[in-house]
Order: C-alpha cells, then structure tokens, then sequence
C-alpha cells in the first residue's frame, strides 16, 4: 500500500506543471481532418498533400524557427513503412544542438550519401526526435501495426523531425504505446529511452538478467535521460547512486535512486570516493567528470565508464568528415587503451540509437508501473519557440512536452461552429429572400 501511495505522489511530482487536457473528439484514427478553411468539402491535408510543421531553413538561434502549413505530407516510400498522426512531441538537448547545426555534415551525408558530392541544401528541416500518436496508413509489408493504433517512437536523427502533423517512419522504428499514459506522457520516453538502452547495455554490458546489485552511478541524474535511466535500472534491480542539484533531490529521490548526492553542497567527487567503487558510471555531463570517474570504478574487475558527450559530431562539424572522424576515432581508441592498460576499465561513448523491439520492452515495464513519465513542462503547438527556449535554460526536472494535435482538434471545433452559424445566417437569409 505505502509502495502504491509512492507511485502515485511520484506521478503527481512528475507531472506537477501539466495541465489537465480537454476530452476533445478527433478525426485521427481515420488519418484525415476537416480542412480548416471555409470550404468545408475540401480534401483532408493528406490529400491536400500539405500539413503544419515548424521547420528550420538555416541553422541559428530560437529565431530560425518558423512555422509553416505548406510542408509537403510525407508519403510511404517502402512497404515497411508507417504514417503517424502526431499528438504530442518532447524536446531533447540534441534538438537544440541540432537547431544551431550540431553533426549537420554528418547528418546530410546519412541523408543523402551522394551530397558529398555537391552542394545541395538539406533545408527545410523539421526538428523534434520524440513522439507519440496514431497509425493512418501502412504499407504493404506492415505486420505489426494497423491504422488507428496508438504508437510511439523516436526518430532517427537524419530523418525529419516530428514537430508536424505527420511522420512517416519505418515498423521497426515504431512501439505501440503503453496502455496507461496519455499521448502526453508517452511523448516524453522513447528518445530518452532509447539513449539510455543503447548506453547501458551496448555500452555498459547491462541488462535485465545481469544488473542486480551492480553498483551504478549516474552523472546529472534530474534530466530525461538520467530520470529514465533511474527507474531503469532499479527495474533491473542494480543499486544506483545519482548526483544532481539541492532542488532535484526530491524527485531522484522518488525515483528510486539508493543515495543521491548534492553537487552544490561540497566536493561531491570526495563524497563519492569515500563510497564502495561502482561497476558502472554513465556520465550525462561530460566536462571533467571522466577525469575523476575512472578512479571511481573498480579496477580490474571489468567495470565501464559510458559518456554520452562525445566529440564525434563536434569534430566533424569542425574538421570535415574525413578528419573529424579520424580525430575522434583516435581519441576513442587512445582514451579506451589508456584506461584499460592502467587499470582494467572500459572507456566506452553511449549514442542515441531508434529501436522499436527495444521500446517494446520499455512499454511493458511502463505498464506494469515500474517506469513513470516526467513531463516538467507543457506548450502548444503555436508555443514551440518557447518550449525551446525552457529546454535551453538548462536544470531540467524531467521533460518538455509540445502538444500537436490540439490546435487541429480545437480549430476543427471552432470551424465546424462557424459553419454551423453561417449556414443558420444562409438558411436565414434565403428565407427572407422567399
């Protein structure tokens, strides 16, 4: 009963800032609306072959956002593909650093491999990794999901983004979405999820059946992918340590870290060397901490330092492909001997990896209630650049949550009540005239 009151008060904490959402009736599971223009017989967007999307057309600061309703619907190329309605998107860090032209060499040449060749622009872009929504169409070699399933995914990095009314993106980059959160709250996990999946276990050897009582320790442990990484790993039954600020203590807390430890409140790396050693440090941070992590972990004994900030894209970016690569494979393979040689510690990078099967996994402990969504933050569709700009403040407690399909929802409503009145007016007029 007090492990069910825990839950509960966390789901509270988690959504603290939410605001409740109207039961507002929609057209998405048929994957059309009503036009919003005053021609109430026009084609639904999809056939219209345009739909919203905020987009990006140089990379820049919060003002190179803006938004469009003249994107072209993305359309099923493969037979393996599926079109999602979007109902509610999350932002991340690398959706920032995207917008100012993080990895943008890298990204156009997985794009489009022949781009190296030539000088083709890879704008608009439309940014925004998470998502969560419903099944339209599929093409003919779809066998797990039909239209009008409820899904959630996140999208490759290379592909556009989800801040539009449609994404069309592959069945095995695609969930069905845990019966027991709102589009809302699913928005706000399979980025963050599958970050922390592709780390913790292509990275730090982790899994279900070999993380109990392994000692783990997470750096910056309040934002998304350090809250998911929490519940995570207590799932698995690891014991997990997690270092955050004074004001992100309570929710860790509630989270299920086993010690928490306030990096504001003193030397936190003394704390932490007066502790058993860790078998694993998955570092969100970066800066110095891998300096004084590697004395953290236990020598000789197979132990991994994972980080997810990693000069790849940085380099590239910077240096060119070729030798931006090469720089930073050289960094990998110098920093992963060193360690290995002086003490027995793997040296590993974490990257964001989209996996459908693994979310899969995620959505079943969601619903069996041992991973709860953090949603910090909601805005509107119409309110995007201001989601950015509390994404970049920094100091995170959970997730920022845009919702998409609202504005169609209410603007539907606000149409069809238009049109109700204009055709009483019409009604009225043709009377007067007979």
């Amino acid at each position: 009963m007090a492990s069910a009151r825990a839950m509960t008060s966390t789901r509270l904490l988690c959504l603290f800032n939410a605001t409740a959402a109207g039961s507002i009736k929609t057209l998405a599971r048929t994957g059309c609306r009503v036009c919003l223009t005053r021609n109430m017989s026009s084609s639904p967007p999809r056939l219209q072959g345009c739909m919203s999307a905020w987009i990006i057309d140089q990379y820049g600061s919060n003002g190179v956002l803006k938004y469009t309703e003249e994107i072209t619907v993305p359309t099923i190329s493969s037979a393996t593909e599926v079109m999602i309605k979007v109902h509610a998107v999350s932002l991340n860090p690398l959706d920032v650093a995207m917008r100012g032209g993080y990895g943008a060499k890298l990204l156009k040449l997985r794009r489009d491999p022949l781009s190296v060749m030539d000088n083709d622009s890879e704008f608009p872009l439309i940014l925004g990794r998470d998502l969560s929504g419903v099944v339209v169409d599929c093409g003919s070699g779809v066998t797990h999901f039909a239209p009008g399933d409820e899904v959630w995914a996140a999208v490759p990095p290379w592909k556009q983004g989800s801040l539009a009314e449609y994404v069309t993106l592959t069945e095995y980059e695609v969930s069905h979405k845990p019966k027991v959160l709102s589009h809302i709250e699913a928005a706000s996990i399979p980025y963050v999820a599958n970050t922390s999946l592709s780390a913790l276990v292509n990275g730090g050897g982790l899994c279900r059946d070999s993380s109990s009582n392994k000692r783990v320790l997470i750096t910056g442990g309040s934002g998304g992918v350090g809250t998911f990484a929490i519940q995570l790993l207590k799932a698995w039954g690891a014991h997990v340590t997690v270092t955050c600020s004074q004001n992100a203590v309570g929710l860790v807390r509630g989270l299920g870290a086993d010690e928490v430890l306030d990096y504001t409140a003193g030397d936190v790396v003394e704390q932490l060397e007066t502790m058993e050693k860790f078998d694993v440090v998955f570092d969100g941070v970066g800066g110095d901490t891998e300096e004084w992590a590697m004395g953290l972990l236990k020598p000789w004994s197979g132990a991994k330092y994972v980080t997810l900030v990693t000069p790849l894209l940085l380099n590239t970016d910077s240096m060119g492909l070729l030798d931006g690569t090469l720089n930073a494979g050289c960094s990998l393979q110098s920093k992963a001997i060193q360690n290995l040689l002086s003490s027995g510690v793997f040296y590993r990078w974490g990257f964001y990896a989209p996996d459908g099967p693994a979310l899969d996994e995620v959505s079943k402990l969601v619903d069996a209630g041992k991973i709860l969504p953090v949603v910090e933050a909601q805005f509107s569709f119409t309110q995007v650049p201001q989601a950015f700009q509390k994404l970049e403040k920094g100091h995170a407690r959970g997730k920022t949550v845009v919702r998409v399909a609202e504005e169609d929802d209410r603007q539907t409503e606000e149409l069809v009540q238009d049109s109700s009145t204009e055709t009483a007016e019409s009604v009225q007029e043709t009377a007067k005239q007979s």
